[in-house]
């Protein structure tokens, strides 16, 4: 694994997440984005363009989804992303397809960093109550 990817899988492991209802820990999800494709930072029109794509994609899917934002600890970067109420293959074949390092999965309670490529192992990161946070509305993306 290179420096770079090693630095990007520690970032992953330090995420929070908006969200403007609250989930019940009985029901498994995965967090799924298009943002920044292998970690390669993207301008913001770029992002939305992916992100329509991968809305469309979950639309097919006709399963239920909500809006969620994942970011940084310090908040110093955010991507919109879904909470998408599949299973794990479905959720590692869906963000592959969007050129994803890895994405989230929610089952219990407990919040997992899945890679989507081999050569890393799964994380458990605790609860996933601990990294939420409970919003009216969900904060604007920028370029930074």
């Amino acid at each position: 694994m290179d420096a770079a990817f090693e630095s990007l899988w520690q970032y992953y492991q330090s995420a929070c997440f908006f969200l403007t209802q609250s989930f019940s820990s009985a029901v498994p999800f995965a967090i799924v984005t298009a943002h920044n494709p292998l970690g390669q930072k993207l301008t913001s029109c770029q992002n939305r363009l992916l992100d329509r794509q991968l809305q469309g994609d979950i639309d097919k899917l006709g399963i239920p989804y909500r809006a969620i934002i994942g970011a940084a600890d310090d908040l110093s970067h955010m991507e919109k992303s879904w909470a998408l109420f599949l299973d794990k293959a479905a959720a590692i074949e869906l963000a592959f397809k969007y050129r994803q390092n890895a994405l989230y999965y929610v089952d219990k309670g407990l919040l997992t960093l899945v890679p989507c490529h081999k050569g890393e192992h799964e994380i458990e990161l605790g609860l996933f109550a601990n990294r939420a946070r409970l919003v009216n509305e969900l904060p604007e993306l920028s370029d930074k």
